[in-house]
């Protein structure tokens, strides 16, 4: 315990015991100095016996421990020195007994702040994005372990949307639902598009999983698109600092679209290419695409993270949302067992609330409705804990829901096609 001069308790009271029992002056002064030095503020004392709110600490009473009388000798009787020493020692343990109150900012207030602060990493719930560009990303990415449970959403960019668009969608995904990505799906071609997700992205304080998006047609287009992804993430003082991964995709190994070989060799070339970025390069991926591949080693090698695709609506077991846990954890662990430790997230994954051409299940059991949907991300929910912690060097494992609108991909999406919810959705982001 400290007071307002730095000096503690036990040493006021040794100084104070000490002055009344050794002091060689005459007993004159020494009542003179007691009155000067064992002076003790009666009303904050009996505030500070009654609590933080009993008593007026501004009003002062002064009242002096020795007796006034004339000093006969140069040391008092030993009887006195005793109960100067022993009042003394009394009062000032008294008063010193609760903390002053400037001894109790200076302790708690840091313990309090550092409690209530959210963490100082991007792009964490309550991290608020600087004024300016940063000089550097050191510091600047939450750390992957912190990852896991709900992350965002997938995000459909086929429509080519405005600037506007992006800054309101991507900011309803952050404070609504507490997102801290958006993955993208498809492509827009539009020059300067992906400008336009990174100054979206930076206003609404959320990170970006950027996709090149192959197709399904088998042209050559994803070239065009890799280049210019590449220049604006080059170009673009605040790409950096807000896109989180790169990925190829979407499903590449599944299509076909390109060899395992070169898949992994168009791994490698875009890590050396954003390398002085710091952004991580991966593909977009079931784990049938790697399976149906010999497992794809040369692949699971190149990347730097996982982003897997989780779509148990299409196994061949598959009933309804709420059952489908033993599914993801087929999947998954086939990640855990096979990704080197790397980071996983669950990037396209999801359960449709209706059938069309091209989502057909695969089960004559399985139930695409809005309360199967709701289910298997109730289910993804209730796991929050596994997430954060998965078995056998799983480490923590993030999930995306799988898409925003039923605009973007119908049935998949959390909002209708009338921009309703179908239903309320409160993920954990933590437990």
């Amino acid at each position: 315990m400290l007071d307002s001069s730095g000096r503690t308790a036990a040493e006021l009271i040794m100084a104070m015991s000490c002055i009344a029992w050794f002091s060689p002056i005459s007993s004159e002064v020494i009542c003179r100095q007691s009155r000067r030095t064992l002076v003790v503020d009666v009303k904050s004392l009996l505030s500070s016996a009654a609590g933080p709110e009993g008593g007026d600490s501004g009003s002062r009473t002064r009242v002096v421990i020795s007796q006034q009388r004339p000093c006969r000798s140069l040391r008092p009787p030993m009887h006195r020195r005793l109960f100067y020493s022993a009042t003394a020692a009394l009062l000032v343990s008294a008063v010193l007994a609760r903390p002053m109150a400037n001894e109790t900012a200076t302790k708690t207030t840091p313990l309090a702040a550092a409690a209530a602060a959210p963490p100082n990493c991007f792009p964490a719930i309550g991290f608020n994005m600087p004024a300016s560009v940063p000089n550097s990303l050191k510091n600047w990415w939450c750390d992957y372990a912190s990852e896991y449970a709900f992350v965002g959403f997938s995000y459909e960019v086929t429509a080519c949307q405005d600037r506007g668009t992006l800054v309101s969608e991507f900011t309803d995904i952050r404070q609504t639902f507490n997102g801290r990505y958006v993955r993208l799906y498809g492509a827009c071609d539009r020059t300067g598009f992906y400008d336009d997700v990174v100054e979206a992205a930076w206003e609404a304080g959320i990170g970006v999983h950027a996709l090149i998006w192959f197709g399904f047609d088998g042209g050559n287009q994803w070239k065009t698109r890799r280049t210019a992804l590449f220049k604006t993430l080059h170009s673009n003082p605040k790409a950096k600092f807000v896109t989180r991964a790169l990925q190829f995709g979407s499903e590449p190994l599944y299509d076909g679209v390109l060899s395992e070989s070169d898949l992994a060799n168009q791994v490698l070339a875009a890590k050396a290419n954003l390398s002085g970025l710091g952004i991580p390069v991966t593909i977009s991926e079931m784990a049938y695409g790697y399976q149906s591949n010999g497992g794809a080693q040369d692949v699971l090698d190149a990347i730097d993270i996982i982003d897997a695709h989780m779509l148990p609506f299409f196994s061949t077991k598959a009933s309804t949302g709420s059952k489908s846990w033993p599914i993801v954890l087929t999947d998954l662990d086939w990640f855990v067992a096979n990704g080197e430790g790397k980071k996983i997230y669950l990037t396209e994954n999801g359960w449709p609330s209706t059938t069309y051409d091209g989502v057909s299940p695969n089960s004559p059991s399985a139930v695409a409705n809005v309360q199967s949907e709701q289910q298997y991300y109730k289910v993804l929910d209730q796991h929050c804990s596994y997430f954060k912690n998965v078995p056998n060097g799983g480490g923590s494992v993030g999930w995306f829901w799988h898409i925003y609108s039923d605009d973007m991909e119908p049935g998949y999406g959390l909002y209708n096609t009338n921009g309703n919810l179908k239903f309320p959705f409160s993920p954990q982001t933590s437990c």
